[in-house]
C-alpha cells in the first residue's frame, strides 16, 4: 500500500510517500511545497492543487492521509488553513483517492507514543521508523508521521 501523507498549509505544505508491505514501512519521497511571498491566495493554492495532483499521478498512492484542523487562537490562519486543506482533498478526489484524516494528536500519539510531543520528537522517530540518513524538514516530517499514522492505524472509513 503506498500512502501518501499531506500536512497542509499555504506557505508550506508538506508531503510524504510511505509504502507498506511485508511488515515494514519504506520511505518513497517527501518535500515541501514552498509558495514566495507576496503572492495572491488563489495563486498559492492553485499551485499547491497543481503540485499535489503532479505527485499523485508520480507516486500512485493508494490513500492520502491528510492532518485534521486544529483549533488555534489566530481565525484568519485557520482560514487560509482550511483552504489549503481544501485544495489537497479536492486533488485527492479528482484523482478517485481515498482520503483520511488524522488529528495532530492521533499522529504524534502513533508516531511518538506521546500526543503532547515536540515537533522536534516528531522529526527524529519520522527519520528512525524510516531510517533515513537526514532529518526531513518540518513540514515534511510532519507529511511522512501521517502517513506512517495511517500505516500503523489506519481508520475505517475514508472522508
Amino acid at each position: 500500500m503506498v500512502i501518501l501523507g499531506i500536512d497542509p498549509g499555504t506557505k508550506t505544505t508538506g508531503y510524504g510517500v510511505v509504502e507498506k508491505g511485508g511488515g515494514c514501512l519504506l520511505n518513497r519521497a517527501y518535500g515541501d511545497i514552498s509558495i514566495k511571498r507576496g503572492q495572491l491566495l488563489s495563486s498559492c493554492l492553485k499551485q499547491i492543487y497543481d503540485r499535489l495532483i503532479g505527485i499523485m499521478k508520480e507516486y500512485e498512492p493508494d490513500v492520502v492521509a491528510l492532518e485534521d484542523i486544529f483549533y488555534g487562537k489566530n481565525v484568519k490562519s485557520l482560514v487560509k488553513l482550511a483552504q489549503a486543506r481544501g485544495v489537497a482533498i479536492l486533488a485527492a478526489s479528482h484523482s478517485d483517492i481515498p482520503l483520511y484524516e488524522y488529528t495532530p494528536l492521533e499522529v504524534k500519539k502513533a508516531v511518538v507514543g506521546y500526543g503532547r510531543a515536540e515537533k522536534t520528537q516528531v522529526q527524529h522517530m519520522v527519520k528512525a521508523i524510516l531510517s533515513l540518513k537526514e532529518t526531513p524538514p518540518p513540514d515534511a516530517s510532519d507529511a511522512l508521521a501521517i502517513a506512517i499514522c495511517h500505516a500503523n492505524f489506519s481508520k475505517e472509513v475514508p472522508v
